[in-house]
């Protein structure tokens, strides 16, 4: 560790968003850099701590939030428009590179300000305060949120009300997590405390739900109260969301990544759609086509079958609950379901789908469409179509996560035929 700044440039970026600045011990990472600029540093390892900029970037621009530098939420404010959209760009065309894929992208479809609808929180105690909000990088101490240019304002708006209601399960000494979720009928929020005695304050935590107007609170998953059932438009159906559940991190990107699934299935008559969660894009896919849906998760497949029996208008849903890491639906499966599935959209978590694609790979399914929220994982997985004889014929990156690091990706294939 040296005790003296000097003064390096800035020479791009590295994937999660930090300047790299080459010195003559290596190249060590900045944060809030951008390419060009030169910045006084003091080195600390592989990471430097940044004391003054020096020359400043014309693609500089003002953060928009108050917490920008500090919260650990967002490290990509200071990039202007265009920059920031490169970026998010090359983080998708540098993963496909990796595996030897040079492939044409779309420009990058980016969520708005205020649009994130599911938040996961942390409060504290501190004296007589509560603290609700984000962790800063790297560290356990906690931001009290005070502005979010980046979540719904129907969660902004209630980060008062919120407190209070974590006020009431939060031990004198630790903290707890709440899960909010802005849905159709108001906020539900999902607690989660280690404090022994928690489950002691269940009537205060009633009355506060519906004292607070909070469409539904849980508690380490036992239901406190559901004054409304929360719920989510998906197509045409109406679906109900399990407490704290998964969901598309915004309403545009699952509208942008529900176009291209349509897109790229465009034709077929017969679908699966595997990781299906609660049903996200079945119930688009079910107004032109038969599908049917594979999920691992009970929860989230109860909640699938509740909209299901209640939406009209829409082909036939299926649904089965299987493990697709452990047993993907083999390339026979894929051929036997009633006369073979034609169509193919898979949207699984980071760790991404890899032996269900090597299954993909060796069936005769005409079009995938493959969705991912880790590019490499993505990228590993289209090689394997690839080699398989598919071909890629558009990819998308979908920006939900905004002014961070993380980019969604979607890949519309279709089986090259042999002439």
């Amino acid at each position: 560790m040296s005790d003296h700044t000097q003064n390096y440039k800035i020479s791009h970026m590295a994937h999660k968003g930090d300047g790299v600045a080459v010195t003559p011990n290596g190249e060590v990472y900045v944060p809030f850099t951008l390419p060009g600029e030169v910045v006084s540093l003091k080195l600390e390892g592989k990471r430097a701590r940044l004391e003054q900029i020096v020359s400043t970037s014309d693609a500089r621009v003002a953060p928009v939030c108050g917490h920008f530098g500090v919260c650990g939420g967002c490290n990509l404010q200071h990039m202007s428009d265009e920059l920031y959209s490169e970026f998010k760009q090359n983080l998708v065309r540098e993963a496909l590179l990796d595996r030897g894929l040079e492939l044409p992208l779309d420009g990058v479809q980016i969520s708005p300000r205020h649009s994130r609808r599911r938040a996961v929180f942390t409060a504290t105690r501190a004296g007589h305060k509560i603290l609700l909000g984000f962790h800063e990088a790297r560290s356990h101490k906690l931001v009290d949120l005070q502005e979010c240019p980046v979540l719904d304002k129907r969660i902004v708006s209630r980060i008062g009300d919120i407190k209070k209601l974590a006020s009431l399960c939060l031990p004198r000494k630790g903290d707890v997590k709440l899960t909010v979720i802005a849905s159709e009928t108001g906020l539900d929020i999902a607690i989660q405390s280690d404090e022994k005695t928690a489950h002691k304050r269940l009537l205060e935590l009633s009355q506060a739900t519906m004292a607070l107007n909070f469409a539904r609170v849980t508690l380490n998953g036992e239901m406190v109260l559901e004054a409304k059932q929360p719920t989510l438009a998906m197509g045409k159906a109406t679906v109900p969301i399990a407490p704290g559940g998964f969901i598309q991190a915004t309403q545009q990107a699952e509208d942008a990544m529900s176009a291209l699934v349509m897109e790229g299935l465009r034709g077929c008559k017969n679908v699966a759609d595997l990781f299906c969660g609660v049903g996200t894009f079945s119930f688009h896919i079910a107004e032109k086509a038969k599908v049917c849906g594979y999920e691992s998760d009970k929860n989230a497949l109860k909640a699938f079958d509740m909209a299901r029996r209640q939406v009209k208008g829409l082909k036939s849903i299926h649904f089965e609950q299987r493990d697709l890491f452990r047993r993907p639906l083999t390339a026979q499966e894929l051929y036997n379901f009633a006369k073979g599935f034609d169509g193919v959209v898979f949207d699984p978590p980071r760790a991404g789908a890899h032996a269900q694609a090597k299954e993909l790979a060796k069936s005769k399914v005409r079009k995938i469409v493959a969705i991912s929220c880790n590019p490499a994982s993505l990228a590993r997985d289209l090689k394997e179509l690839i080699d398989g004889g598919y071909s890629v014929k558009k990819v998308v990156p979908i920006d939900q996560f905004i002014y961070s690091a993380h980019v969604e990706v979607v890949a519309l294939l279709e089986r090259v035929t042999k002439k």
